[in-house]
């Protein structure tokens, strides 16, 4: 028997471990992790440097940067925001770097560095690597959690198992409400010549997934199997669900400009005026690559013409290339180790400032197994930082702690 059992060892559950021991040190705290070590998935984050959250400069509404979950991280971060995040991993040691795209990293550029910090700081704790916990069970005065043949009880659960896998049996003794886990973190396979065009990257542009009000904003990647880069990961999480249903089948329109058919044409008729002898392929708008303009204009019909041959019909062919350029999404493909899924324990399930269970006082939730995911850009690691402080905070305050 102890007093707190954390269900893995990831962002979340490592945050709430070392939250929960300087808070209360006394507390006797384990931690079940079903992997062979803790924190795999942080070392990886942010390619190797870990993104541990953002300066949210660009983002209007919370919603944009979750697609699901936004009310409780709204709750969440009104008790542990992004300059609450700072300020923990500063006074810990780590000195930290902004950078132009609103995104905070060590300075270090080391995700290890992340990664021992939160061992460190939840040194104490006890953690026991390859248990993969098949069920919990609510006693009424205490928690048991099996793990196969193994049983452990407690006085309270947090439950930080990250994204659920198909078929998880964890929760089936405590009739809760699940959403179901969808991939929501992807790139694009596309089938198209534009893949010739690999390792080409486009600034900003408008992705998006025509008939429906899925689009994103971003750089974009072009890689040998389709598309990458922000903008795509972007939609990639706000159409999760549509792209699951349609079998990650569905048509996508890119606006290679980001400005309007109006602005496009205004843009290239300049372009046109300025240049009439000269060849389409030779003079193109800043912000589009040389290659990328010689393929779209081969795709308007263009190609190896002087400006002053395209005439009024080739001009309307290539704004319509340059502002709804379409394509045919055919599958997904993985964003490198980074892996994120929508889909978990419903949110009606939990009181959105406490992170505990309505249904089973004692038992608290945190991070990705929540039905809460984000678009890449370090928001996902601070869901994990805020709602596990919020579950660390309640379960301590049951125990008399009430500092903030």
């Amino acid at each position: 028997m102890t007093d707190i059992i954390i269900i893995g060892a990831g962002a979340a559950g490592m945050f709430c471990a070392a939250e929960l021991r300087r808070r209360v040190p006394r507390l006797g705290i384990t931690i079940l992790e079903a992997g062979r070590k803790s924190l795999a998935k942080v070392a990886v984050t942010g390619g190797g440097r870990c993104n541990l959250t953002n300066s949210f400069e660009d983002i209007r509404s919370l919603r944009e940067a979750y697609p699901r979950g936004e009310r409780v991280i709204k709750r969440a971060m009104s008790q542990f925001c992004v300059r609450d995040t700072l300020e923990w991993f500063r006074s810990r040691g780590v000195a930290l770097v902004l950078q132009d795209d609103h995104c905070w990293f060590p300075k270090s550029q080391d995700a290890m560095e992340i990664v021992r910090t939160l061992r460190e700081a939840a040194s104490g704790a006890e953690i026991l690597l390859e248990k993969k916990v098949t069920g919990i069970t609510d006693n009424g005065d205490c928690f048991t959690v099996t793990c196969g043949e193994e049983e452990f009880c407690a006085d309270y659960v947090v439950v930080t198992a990250g994204g659920l896998p198909a078929g998880t049996t964890m929760f089936d003794p405590l009739n809760l409400v699940m959403e179901p886990s969808v991939p929501s973190l992807f790139t694009f396979r596309i089938d198209d010549s534009v893949t010739q065009l690999m390792g080409l990257v486009v600034g900003k542009v408008t992705a998006a997934i025509p008939g429906t009000k899925l689009r994103a904003d971003g750089p974009l990647l072009i890689t040998d199997w389709g598309m990458s880069g922000p903008a795509i990961l972007r939609l990639s999480s706000y159409a999760a669900r549509y792209l699951k249903e349609n079998g990650y089948q569905a048509p996508l329109s890119v606006n290679w400009l980001n400005v309007n058919d109006e602005k496009a044409h205004e843009i290239i008729g300049g372009i046109a005026s300025a240049n009439p002898q000269k060849m389409v392929e030779s003079v193109h708008p800043d912000a589009i690559p040389s290659r990328l303009w010689a393929y779209l204009a081969g795709k308007a019909g263009i190609g190896g013409r002087r400006w002053a041959e395209i005439g009024k019909t080739g001009m309307n062919r290539l704004c319509s290339c340059l502002t709804d350029d379409n394509y045919r999404i055919c599958g997904r493909a993985k964003f490198k180790d980074e892996f994120v899924t929508c889909g978990g324990v419903g949110l009606g399930n939990i009181d959105p400032f406490t992170m505990e269970a309505k249904k089973h006082p004692g038992l608290f939730f945190a991070g990705e197994v929540l039905d809460i995911d984000a678009i890449t850009g370090g928001f996902n690691l601070q869901a994990a930082w805020s709602t596990a402080y919020c579950a660390a905070k309640s379960v301590a305050r049951k125990y008399g702690d009430t500092s903030d």
